[in-house]
This record gives C-alpha cells, structure tokens and sequence, in this order.
C-alpha cells in the first residue's frame, strides 16, 4: 500500500481528527473552530479525500501569532487552520512510525516517552565518565532556514511515495499571513502545527547519525545540541567540524556567539546547568529557570490573583509557562491564542 493511502485510511484519518479535537487549540486564517471541524468534515470529506488523492487540495496560509521568550523577544508561531492541522496530523502519525525505529537514542525531543529532562539526565552520564568539556552548539533561527529542498532529498530516503511528498512541498510553501497580508515561505517550518516537530527531528536526525558516526557523546532536543569531550583542545575541534558540516550539508549556520565551548558549571541546557557534588556531576536549575519560578509564584498569590477575573490570570500564567519553559514545545498544538 502506497503511504497516501495509508494516510488516507479511515482508520488514521479518525485518529487524526480526535488528535486535533482534544488539542484544541485556535483558529486559523479562515476563523473556523475546531468545534465546527467535524460537521465541516462530515459534509466534505470525500470531495477533501479526493483533492488529496488527485493532488488538487490546497493548504491555506498559517496564522502569524507570537509568544514571549524569556529574553524579552518573542517567538513567531504560524498557526494552521483546524482543516490543515487534521491533515498534517494524518501524514505526521505513519511518518512518525516509519522514523521512530531509526532516530537517535539520543535525540529526546518529541518522541513518545521521552521528554527535555531525559536530555537533561543524559548530560552527568557523560559528565561522570570524565567528558567534562562541553560544545553548545546554537542553531540559527533552526525552524525558519531549513531547507525545503534538502528536507525533501532526505525524505525521499524512506518515504517513496510522490503523492505523499507533493502535498508535504505544499505545506512547506503554503505561506504565511500576518496583519492581513500573505508572505511566501522560502525556507522554514512555521511552528506550530503538527509536522513542525517531526519535520525537526527528520532534518537534524542527520546531525545525530554524524555525531554518532564520529564516537561523539551528545544529547539533543529538538535544536538544542549539547555534545561532550574529555579535553578543550577537542572540543574546539569539534565545534569548529560541526558548524562547518552543518553549512555545507544541512544548509544551516550556527550563532557564533551563543556557539560555545563552556565547562559543566557555565553551560546553559534547556534552563539546567551541573554542578559537580563531590565526585558526581548533578543537574540544577539555572538562575534564570529559578527567577521564573519565583516570578509566577508571586502572579498568583491569592492577594494578587483575587483581585483579577480568573480569564486573564489563566491567559497570563499560560504566556509565562510557555515563554520560559522550552520543555512545554510539545504542547504547541494546545495553544489557545485568539
């Protein structure tokens, strides 16, 4: 069976539907809730089954909305209309299937069982086995520069299927609206539907195969690369190989200024860095994680919190959990922006 029947099949298509219903989630460019979908999809989905098939159907634009990051700037999102987010969700789930049994051991991010603070465990191992120097290795604006082309090349490798890859270039290309105007997507993966994450894992899974290929020690979520060395003269080899590998074979730059060899205590993963407790490196929160904590404890003191109506508490605490806490990411098909 070709995988566009298979994405097409009753069965994977419910799966998908229930997916987006439980997430809820916003409105997209057409406005249409995720209440409506399902009369929506009742009464047309055989001709939107059709237009898949017969390579016709085509995604509308995401909707440009942005949430606070911990640095004060914010993060673009591009939210699908609750149509587009089933269909994505229908080709994410068997893609997923079919690349769950070769990823990384060590690539946490959005996989089923795995979370940020596997990564984050992964690190004293290597630490406790006397790789004490790190490479932090910062990606560029990752989910806006990926290649379209290249992702397209590398999932080929396993996804054989033409119709499959035509409507996945569609997604790629479908654009985005912001403020009522419509920008093309040259490159990039707007966060914030389904297959942004699995797009991630895909593109960089080559990243992981070459570290492994290498005998390096690394730990990745999502774009968050944290590799390990047992000398400085190493490490600085290594950063140096990478972000050179990454350029000429992913299309991608690192930040050189976040792009960094730093010991255990002054590394910054996914808001935890390590200490070393007598002979054993351990993992604690950065300061910047501990601010944020105490920030939110003092928005919702009852003196506080009363004299607001319990919408906006709820609306804030939301922007602040996911602004500074990159670990929530998978939730990103549950934001409720209006």
């Amino acid at each position: 069976m070709e995988l566009m029947e298979v994405i097409l099949a009753k069965e994977n298509l419910n799966r998908a539907y229930k997916k987006v219903v439980a997430n809820k989630g916003a409105s997209g460019v057409d406005g249409a809730t995720v209440e409506e979908l399902g009369d929506y999809i009742r009464k047309n989905k055989d001709a939107i089954v059709t237009s898949i098939r017969n390579r016709t159907y085509m995604p509308k634009p995401v909707r440009r909305v942005y949430i606070p990051k911990d640095n004060g700037k914010q993060r673009p999102l591009g939210i699908p209309t609750a149509l587009d987010r089933t269909i994505q969700q229908a080709i994410a789930q068997p893609i997923f299937d079919i690349y769950e049994e070769i990823f990384s051991e060590y690539s946490y991010g959005f996989r089923p069982g795995r979370s940020c603070h596997d990564a984050i465990r992964q690190a004293p191992c290597y630490l406790n086995k006397r790789y004490e120097w790190g490479v932090d290795i910062d990606i560029e604006q990752f989910f806006e520069k990926v290649n379209h082309d290249k992702l397209i090349q590398i999932l080929r490798e396993q996804v054989n299927d033409s119709t499959t890859l035509n409507l996945i270039r569609k997604y790629l290309k479908t654009g985005v609206m912001e403020k009522g105007l419509e920008k093309a997507t040259a490159t990039g993966v707007p966060q914030g539907g389904p297959l942004s994450v699995v797009w991630s894992n895909i593109y960089l899974d080559k990243l992981d195969k070459e570290l492994e290929q290498r005998g390096l020690r690394f730990t990745r979520y999502a774009d968050d690369v944290l590799t390990f060395t047992k000398s400085e003269m190493a490490a600085h080899r290594v950063m140096n190989s990478i972000s050179s590998w990454l350029e000429r074979k992913l299309f991608l730059k690192v930040n050189v200024m976040k792009t960094k060899v730093v010991r255990p205590t002054r590394s910054k993963y996914l808001g935890f860095t390590f200490l070393k407790n007598g002979s054993e490196w351990k993992v604690r929160p950065t300061k910047e994680k501990k601010k944020s904590r105490k920030k939110l404890s003092e928005y919702v003191k009852r003196g506080k919190a009363i004299a607001r109506p319990l919408s906006v508490t709820i609306k804030r605490v939301n922007e602040v959990v996911r602004g500074f806490i990159d670990c929530s990411f998978p939730a990103w098909g549950r934001f409720t922006v209006r």
